[in-house]
């Protein structure tokens, strides 16, 4: 039985800059792991190359086979979480278990005010 979860402190996944990311990492693999690691990262999505950024990670060292670990990232002034029509930037905690393709995530949002932000198009003046 393969099982990797991620849980948020209170359910929490709305964030500003500077705040801490913090949760609890569990999992209950087949066999202890060559690895494992928790990231706080962002990538972009939408219309061209997708950019990933790993801000930090958190190795686990000698990881049992069924274990859990609480984590705590703090988080950078940005960038910021954004969704547009072209492209978006998107900020997530991971558990990636390795060699095997085992992951957990958990979207978060970054922002001033704890909402994402929304590009709009602008109106043409005449």
């Amino acid at each position: 039985m393969t099982r990797i979860l991620l849980e948020m402190a209170d359910g929490k996944t709305k964030y500003r800059p500077g705040e801490a990311v913090e949760g609890v990492a569990f999992w209950e693999l087949d066999a202890a792991p060559i690895a494992i690691e928790l990231r706080l990262f962002w990538r972009t999505q939408g219309k061209g190359t997708v950019d990933v950024e790993v801000v930090q990670s958190m190795p686990v060292a000698k990881p049992a086979a069924k274990d859990r670990k609480p984590f705590r990232f703090p988080l950078p002034a940005g960038p910021y979480s954004v969704s547009g029509k072209l492209v978006s930037i998107v900020w997530g905690v991971e558990l990636v278990a390795e060699p095997s393709v085992d992951a957990s995530s958990v979207e978060i949002v970054v922002s001033p005010t704890g909402e994402e932000v929304r590009l709009t198009a602008l109106e043409k003046t005449k």
